[in-house]
């Protein structure tokens, strides 16, 4: 099927390598935290387009899971996509279907690059993911309070305690939400998936 795609604007964005800081913590509670798509284009450093088109990566990486028996029980994926990056957090149960995956993600349409931080080994249980999805909730806010990036601004992604920033940021903001991110209680480490852009 074919995706109608946007025209994006010329940006002068460096792709940042991947930083990993290991931290150690505990976890406490639960708090549940919801975007408002509308706000997110108002405030998203993406065009239109590409706000759109990473949602239709989002969207297809997804269906490539779901809607085939195999991978839908052989993983837990959470694919997430900011401006053609497509990271892949999560669980697959085996090297090969793990390969067969990625490969399948990196035909996606729009998709400039995959950042595959997938693990091999069992699907993660309930309290685990409760576990993310608190950590998550408490960088967000972290983030908006000390930095004033809020999830429109850095995208968060949390599996098995890992925090994953994403976004286009300058290299301060960089350095402040992964600092900011890395104090929060039960962060076991912080990766960088960040394009950077230059000061102005």
């Amino acid at each position: 099927m074919h995706t109608l795609r946007f025209k994006h604007l010329t940006k002068s964005w460096l792709l940042a390598a991947l930083i990993t800081i290991n931290l150690s913590g505990c976890v406490t509670a639960l708090v549940a935290g919801v975007a408002i798509a509308t706000v997110d284009i108002i405030h998203d450093r993406r065009t239109v387009g590409e706000y759109i088109d990473d949602n239709a990566i989002e969207l297809t990486a997804r269906n490539i899971v779901v809607s085939n028996k195999e991978f839908r029980k052989a993983a837990h994926i959470k694919p997430q996509s900011w401006n053609g990056i497509l990271l892949i957090t999560g669980e697959v149960d085996t090297p090969e279907n793990k390969q067969k995956l990625i490969e399948r993600f990196r035909n996606i349409q729009g998709v400039r690059q995959v950042v595959d931080e997938s693990t091999i080994t069992d699907k993660t249980r309930i309290g685990t993911r409760t576990n993310d999805a608190w950590i998550t909730s408490k960088v967000k806010s972290r983030l908006l309070l000390k930095t004033g990036l809020d999830a429109n601004r850095v995208k968060v992604v949390t599996t098995r305690a890992s925090v994953y920033l994403m976004g286009i940021v300058t290299r301060e903001e960089a350095d402040k939400a992964t600092q900011y991110a890395s104090t929060v209680r039960g962060v076991k480490r912080v990766v960088r998936v960040f394009e950077y852009k230059e000061n102005t």
